[in-house]
Order: structure tokens, then C-alpha cells, then sequence
């Protein structure tokens, strides 16, 4: 359980933040980075819930409760055990693979619902739409720093592939919520080499 008494401890003052399991890394680091990313997805989510119709709020308030276990997964180090060998006094919070496939579940519910995509579609449509997009260029963002991280240090592979699909997911709710039913017009086709 979190417990926050105090807002500021002037402990990050040096550029540098502490992880889960009380070791300090460079607040530029790749590893903080991606949980960063993270944590402005998870914010861009919170407005695109604002204009979200109740299935599709559902949807995002579990995906934001995710990206805080996707953020404590990337801020704790290591392949759960200490230096010495030993297992931690505590397990350290990991994805798993049931939240991926809650995720690929809700994508292929939503997806029958669409139309097979002709072309590239434009970001936008309605409010909710757009937001989804901002929020699944993030996490696309987030993937991408995730996988810079693993590329140094051991990072969990499954909190990728959550990012991985949440990113597809959020694609797929974006062109979800410009249905009419959901009072859009429809995909935003892209023309190629329309304003020639």
C-alpha cells in the first residue's frame, strides 16, 4: 500500500530519482524515461476519459490503473532477485500476461464492430478520438523508451508487450469512438498527395 504524507523531499534536487527498491538512477536515464512516458500517457487517457462514452471509460480507467503497474514494473530494477542472490523481501509488481490479453480481448470486441481499413486514417474525429490518439502516440513514445531500457538493463519483456498493444488497442477505441453510434462520421481517410 502507498502511503504519502510528503509531497516534496528534496532527495531528486541532484537530477537523480529513486526506484522501488531504494537505488537512485539519473532522472534522464532511458529506464526513467519510459516510466515517465508512462505517466503522461496514463494522464492524456485521464482527458480522453472526459469525452469517452461509458464503455469505452470502462475501458480506459482499467488501462490507466495498468499503466500504474506498468510504471511500478519499469521502476523497480533487476529480474527480482538482489545482487546477492537472495529474493527480495517483497515481489516486485509486474505485468502479467492476463492484462495483455484482457487488452487483445477488448480490441477484438471493438473491432468487430469496424469496418476493414482501407487506407491510413488521420487523427481525429471526435473529442474522445482524438485524445485516444494523443494518448496512443505516448505510449508508442513509452514503447519505444521501454525498449531503450531493455536494450541496458533487464526490464521486464511482458510490461513491452502490454505497451505494444495498448498502443493498438487505443487505436482501435479511437476509430471505435468515431462511429456514428458513438456520434462520429466515421474514419478520417488520408489521401496521399492531396494538396498537391
Amino acid at each position: 500500500m502507498v502511503k504519502l504524507n510528503r509531497i516534496y523531499t528534496r532527495t531528486g534536487d541532484d537530477g537523480t530519482t529513486g526506484l522501488a527498491d531504494g537505488s537512485r538512477l539519473r532522472k534522464d536515464a532511458a529506464r526513467v524515461a519510459a516510466y515517465g512516458t508512462t505517466d503522461e500517457a496514463n494522464s492524456a487517457l485521464g482527458v480522453a476519459c472526459l469525452h469517452a462514452g461509458a464503455a469505452h471509460a470502462a475501458m480506459i480507467l482499467r488501462v490507466q490503473n495498468d499503466l500504474f503497474d506498468v510504471g511500478a514494473d519499469l521502476a523497480t530494477p533487476g529480474d527480482d532477485f538482489l545482487p546477492d542472490g537472495t529474493k527480495p523481501k517483497w515481489e516486485p509488481l509486474r505485468i502479467v500476461q492476463s492484462q495483455i490479453n484482457r487488452l487483445e480481448a477488448e480490441i477484438d470486441g471493438m473491432n468487430a464492430d469496424l469496418k476493414a481499413l482501407e487506407s491510413f486514417i488521420l487523427p481525429g474525429g471526435t473529442a474522445a478520438s482524438a485524445h485516444l490518439h494523443v494518448a496512443r502516440t505516448i505510449v508508442r513514445r513509452a514503447e519505444r523508451e521501454a525498449v531503450t531500457a531493455a536494450a541496458a538493463d533487464v526490464i521486464n519483456p511482458l510490461a513491452i508487450h502490454y505497451l505494444n498493444r495498448l498502443s493498438d488497442h487505443l487505436f482501435v477505441m479511437a476509430r471505435h469512438a468515431n462511429r456514428p453510434e458513438s456520434d462520429g462520421d466515421g474514419d478520417i481517410l488520408w489521401v496521399p498527395a492531396a494538396n498537391r
